[in-house]
């Protein structure tokens, strides 16, 4: 399986500027690629093939006095610009003619001002890390990297990526084969909430640690301070990246914490069940803000491939099985049951708590599906 690896890095003077032209080289490339199928498509003429278009827009282009100083980067990285043109374009059909569910809308033309800028290498471009625990980079140089543990295998590809805070960061992508974990016979149910970012079926309770709730004030007052700067000053700059850093505080916060608990819940269970929710719907109620300061999607994304990683299971329940409103113990479904209800009692004598009766009859809905040894459900046929 491939791994993304991220790892902090410090160019200096020179090479953030040596970076900066690289950014803008690939910016280049991918619009004069995308405004060259553009014009083809309005003047009635046949799709550009991506090599036509690579000559076009890079090797003809270089030749040209406006296009000259496309030879100062690495040929690679003007060559992935196109390739992320592609992959757009491709996308894109494949939306269009149902491919792929999700609708993605056709390629736009990037932005100088685009607050994230990135530029791929890959082992054609050569990169290295060197002994000394650099990376070198071609025509840039041997870029220094806060190494955080090591890289598994040699990476094939390494994106240097700098965000709206004005961090530089190498994203290396390795390829890493299955780490399987001892066995164990726990298994565990999760309920996804917003009092409780998540109930275990054991009882456990994981409080919502309200990250952007949290920071609020002080995203206020960098944002009222951005407000009050002059359009074009070198003051507003500033302020933008101060916002940036404030909001990459809260992102990074949220992303330790959802890592630390993923691997903590996969390390403790052999298997895990989680309901399949409709997050985008969620976010688009009077929750909206909860909702997406709560980060559930990242949460389950980080369960889902690191159980592929060590070996364990993952099972998503129908987002339509009412997992509140049935009794754990005897299996009577309640009428009703409002947000503001978080205990109830059964006719049966059993009294819930709603959030930990959700998760245990996620645990056991999810038990049901789950496949046997010969590849049916354990669930019995009607």
């Amino acid at each position: 399986m491939q791994l993304r690896y991220n790892f902090r890095l410090y160019p200096t003077a020179g090479q953030r500027q040596a970076l900066a032209n690289a950014f803008g080289c690939a910016r280049v490339v991918f619009n004069d690629a995308l405004r060259a199928r553009q014009e083809a498509h309005a003047a009635g003429l046949a799709y550009i093939s991506d090599g036509e278009l690579s000559k076009q827009v890079i090797t003809e282009a270089k030749k040209t006095g406006q296009r000259a100083w496309l030879g100062e980067v690495s040929a690679v990285v003007l060559q992935q610009a196109l390739a992320d043109l592609n992959t757009a374009y491709r996308n894109f059909f494949n939306s269009i003619t149902g491919k792929r569910k999700a609708k993605v809308a056709p390629p736009r033309f990037r932005s100088k001002s685009d607050r994230r800028q990135a530029i791929r290498f890959t082992r054609n471009a050569r990169f290295q890390v060197t002994a000394g625990g650099k990376l070198r980079l071609p025509k840039i140089g041997d870029v220094t990297v806060r190494w955080s543990r090591r890289l598994p295998s040699e990476p094939s590809s390494v994106t240097v990526v700098k965000d709206a805070a004005g961090r530089y960061f190498a994203s290396f992508v390795v390829e890493t084969s299955g780490e399987p974990l001892p066995e164990t016979a726990a298994e565990v149910g999760i309920d996804l909430g917003l009092t409780h970012f998540a109930v275990l079926s054991d009882g456990r309770k994981i409080d919502n640690p309200r990250f952007l709730r949290r920071a609020e004030r002080r995203l206020k007052k960098a944002q009222q301070a951005l407000s009050r700067k002059a359009q074009g000053s070198n003051n507003r700059k500033k302020a933008i990246v101060k916002v940036a850093r404030a909001h990459a505080g809260v992102a990074d916060a949220r992303r330790d914490f959802a890592h630390k608990l993923s691997t903590r819940i996969i390390r403790e269970n052999q298997a895990v069940y989680v309901e399949d929710l409709s997050v985008k719907g969620l976010a688009r109620t009077r929750l909206a803000k909860s909702v997406h300061d709560a980060g559930w999607s990242a949460l389950v994304n980080m369960l889902e491939y690191k159980a592929d990683r060590y070996g364990r299971t993952l099972m998503k329940v129908d987002r339509w099985f009412p997992s509140s409103k049935l009794c754990s113990a005897c299996g009577a479904v309640a009428e009703s049951m409002p947000l503001n209800v978080r205990s109830w009692a059964c006719p049966c004598g059993a009294v819930h708590d709603r959030d930990v009766n959700a998760a245990r009859n996620i645990l056991a809905a999810g038990r049901a599906e789950r496949p046997n040894a010969c590849g049916g459900t354990v669930r019995p046929a009607a």
